[in-house]
């Protein structure tokens, strides 16, 4: 086993990740899966708490850079290891450990599924998959050249009204599909647009890392009142997606499930309030085009999303006239009818000018934790895996790149994973990692 000392002498997981895959002990259905979690509060915990609902798993390591936030864990079971180091943890608990929880910032999720997928392990990873195009790409992947079961965390694709919608859409009930709008009725997570950093650092917390929580991105000074952790973070470009990263992979979830789209999306175009170079805007909307199905009427359907306060229309649907929209969810219009999938409620059936309909039958209510704790168990890999996950990832990450783009048109040549009318644009598809954190090294 490696020690503290050999690990820190290394100064990267490098040392550790060419270690062979642990043996899942789960594959002995008489013992449990052996789970770690990196991020153990807030989401963190919640996954904690979910994946603890089933009886044939087990936490073995508690990981995260703040040890404050780590107290409720400890509740949870007293006796299960506490390391503020995933790298550390991995470095001492490798060999106990089956699968991984990844409950962290945005910007953090592809250096840690990575460095659990090249040591073997199975990995749940929140929502968007990763901060950036490449990163999904290779996240995606990885999990397939390791024949890994994973499972991106928008756990409502496993809750009945999405499962629901879905069953409707392709049941033909309402007919092809003709066009989507999605939205969220957050006023964005950055309220101006315009926020810039604090102009002095505060002291770091005893019980925080700061080093660790920054991670992959650009060093910069810590400060107070929430401003980046343990929450404020999605508001800034380094860390996180803003509203689109935080609600996307939820809200457009039913829409790519019930059509089944599993063509690149292109022609992606942004509008909105205003930003700068460090926060998110405040409102935005942009649309893009995928591949028609056998579900649509049209050879290349538009998606539009919108969030901050901003709403589509409901001309050209069949809701009444001056029918109220949910907060946020999706309308998806088709040539026989109109189907709202609210976030997260029952969804609404229309049919020109008539009043809305809830007769239909309604889909079973899955378990998304214990789904892929059984397919860890099984071997069976369940839906919503990194490669439907990346793909989701993908498109709310190209619909921020737009964002920069304000009005421009930018054409997305996904096999060759480049913008190809704007150069300048392609550098937002990758990023420069932080040394020490370089998730191209730890790659290889």
């Amino acid at each position: 086993m490696t020690t503290r000392r050999k690990f820190l002498k290394g100064g990267t997981a490098a040392s550790i990740l060419a270690a062979a895959p642990a043996i899942v002990r789960g594959q002995n259905l008489n013992s449990k899966l052996q789970l770690a979690s990196i991020g153990s509060d807030g989401k963190g915990l919640s996954d904690i708490k979910a994946m603890s609902t089933h009886d044939k798993q087990q936490y073995v390591a508690f990981c995260d850079i703040d040890l404050n936030r780590t107290l409720n864990v400890k509740q949870i079971s007293p006796d299960t290891p506490i390391y503020q180091d995933f790298r550390e943890m991995f470095a001492q608990m490798g060999d106990k450990i089956d699968a991984v929880t990844v409950s962290t910032p945005d910007h953090m999720h592809a250096y840690c599924s990575i460095s659990a997928m090249k040591l073997g392990k199975h990995v749940y990873c929140q929502k968007p998959l990763t901060h950036n195009v490449w990163e999904a790409r290779e996240v995606a992947k990885m999990a397939k050249e390791k024949g890994l079961i994973t499972r991106m965390g928008n756990q409502i694709h496993s809750h009945q009204f999405y499962r629901t919608a879905a069953q409707i859409i392709q049941s033909g009930r309402i007919g092809k599909v003709t066009q989507v709008h999605s939205w969220v009725g957050t006023p964005g997570h950055c309220r101006s647009g315009h926020i810039s950093r604090p102009k002095t650092a505060d002291p770091v917390p005893e019980t925080l890392d700061w080093d660790k929580w920054i991670g992959v991105a650009p060093m910069r000074p810590y400060s107070g009142n929430k401003c980046y952790a343990p929450w404020g973070w999605r508001d800034w470009q380094d860390f996180g997606g803003g509203a689109i990263g935080d609600f996307g992979c939820h809200i457009l979830d039913p829409v790519y499930t019930a059509l089944n789209i599993t063509g690149p999306s292109d022609d992606f175009i942004a509008e909105h309030s205003g930003m700068n170079d460090e926060v998110w805007p405040a409102q935005t909307s942009y649309s893009f085009t995928v591949p028609g199905t056998e579900y649509t009427a049209v050879e290349r359907l538009k998606i539009t999303w919108y969030n901050g306060g901003l709403m589509p229309s409901i001309k050209g649907s069949h809701l009444p006239e001056r029918e109220a929209l949910p907060p946020s969810g999706s309308m998806v219009i088709a040539e026989g009818g109109t189907i709202i999938i609210p976030h997260v409620a029952a969804p609404l059936l229309y049919f020109e000018g008539k009043e809305a309909s809830t007769e239909y039958e309604m889909a079973d209510d899955r378990d998304h934790y214990h789904g892929w704790i059984d397919g860890c168990l099984s071997g069976k890999q369940p839906s919503d895996d990194f490669e439907y996950g990346a793909r989701l990832t993908e498109t709310i990450l190209l619909g921020n790149i737009a964002v920069r783009y304000r009005g421009t048109k930018l054409q997305w040549d996904a096999p060759k994973m480049r913008f190809s009318n704007n150069e300048d644009a392609n550098r937002w598809l990758t990023r420069e990692y932080r040394e020490g954190w370089d998730l191209k090294a730890l790659i290889g």
